[in-house]
């Protein structure tokens, strides 16, 4: 391992990594939004750059407080996943990576610290302090068949989905024909609970653990598919703001609607996005890792982050810190999916894993975040 290691450390010499068609510009005070990857000359000291929603400022190492006691393996194995979809600056890099996956936490270190260069993420406006909130793979009974106890359905997408933009609202689907018509036959199971529906729908994917007419159960996993294109609006924060309740986690939620269910038509229709899946089958293998996010790899839990692309690409690695009475964190991450609530440069959603340890950190995750992107020198 030593003499692999060796290998790679000497590798770190060749000629650094670009990005296509990059320029590395200075920061005027109002700044110039570019959608390109950014890359950078030869130069010692690297300019700010800016990209969609945010800038990044060159940092020092030594602002990344916590690397020298992180875990960095539990990132690598996220790292190499990126690694079967890399983003062009990245691609050049994978065969170290994975090579680097069997060295130990310093030689992991060195090697970041010769082939990348840190950059604070900040706001347009020089911000540097954002938001981090978290998402998790819910994990629900479901039937195949509608029952007196399963009768919430969970659809694939309308064959007409892309001929109207945007699609019915959840209000629309639930009241006019031509929307129940177009979703016809189009269910894929059906789950005890509206609320776990509207849940699984804002996380995007879930495993279901499916009873099927003859009595045997089999394990799937949903994931998303398409949506109606409407925007998304918080229950939680409706309820917030009209004082009905005092916690709006999904837990708060249950039990108001539990005191109030003449009112939980009113509540879903609040939010008219709807979103649609598709099954896919969960080997034991599978099981062992998240979905696929928007990267298109599978999602590691409390390595994967869901970032806006426009000032993140995905397959970026980055350094995330946030202190928040829930949880502190200071680890290496990859960007590897998106939201439709996951907008502007300093938010990022983490991937706390499935089962109840993870539905409760993400369903309470909502605290300051700062973020350092990796990028190839």
């Amino acid at each position: 391992m030593a003499v692999t290691v060796g290998l790679v450390l000497a590798a770190c010499t060749s000629a650094p990594v670009r990005g296509p068609n990059a320029t590395a510009v200075p920061v005027p005070e109002q700044a110039t939004v570019r959608d390109e990857f950014p890359s950078f000359a030869d130069e010692e000291v690297a300019t700010t750059l800016v990209r969609g929603k945010s800038r990044w400022v060159p940092a020092a190492w030594s602002d990344l407080a916590g690397l020298r006691e992180d875990a960095l393996f539990e990132a690598w194995n996220a790292w190499i996943k990126s690694c079967e979809r890399p983003a062009p600056p990245y691609a050049a890099l994978c065969s170290e990576v994975r090579l680097l996956s069997i060295a130990d936490a310093p030689a992991q270190r060195a090697w970041l610290e010769q082939r990348l260069r840190p950059y604070r993420v900040e706001t347009l406006q020089g911000d540097s302090t954002g938001l981090l909130t978290g998402y998790f793979e819910p994990l629900l009974d479901a039937s195949r068949v509608p029952t007196d106890e399963f009768s919430v359905p969970l659809y694939q997408p309308p064959t007409n989905l892309a001929q109207r933009k945007p699609w019915y609202s959840r209000q629309e689907i639930d009241t006019l024909s031509a929307a129940r018509a177009a979703l016809q036959g189009r269910a894929i199971a059906y789950l005890a609970h509206p609320i776990d529906a509207l849940v699984l729908q804002i996380q995007g994917s879930g495993r279901l653990r499916l009873m099927q007419p003859d009595g045997s159960v089999r394990w799937v996993r949903l994931s998303y598919a398409g949506s109606n294109d409407q925007p998304y609006r918080s229950i939680g924060r409706w309820l917030l703001d009209r004082g009905l309740v005092k916690d709006a986690s999904w837990p708060g939620i249950r039990d108001w609607l539990a005191s109030n269910p003449e009112r939980q038509q009113e509540l879903l229709w609040v939010n008219p996005r709807m979103v649609f899946f598709k099954e896919e089958p969960l080997s034991d293998r599978d099981a062992q890792v998240g979905p696929r996010g928007a990267q298109g790899v599978a999602l590691t839990p409390g390595r994967s982050i869901a970032v806006d692309p426009t000032s993140i690409p995905y397959g970026t690695p980055v350094w995330m810190a946030s202190r928040g009475p829930l949880v502190s964190l200071q680890k290496l991450v990859l960007a590897q999916d998106t939201g439709s609530a996951i907008t502007g440069a300093v938010r990022a959603d983490y991937f706390s894993g499935w089962g109840s340890e993870a539905a409760e950190l993400a369903a309470r995750l909502r605290q300051p975040l700062q973020m350092w992107v990796l990028w190839p020198k």
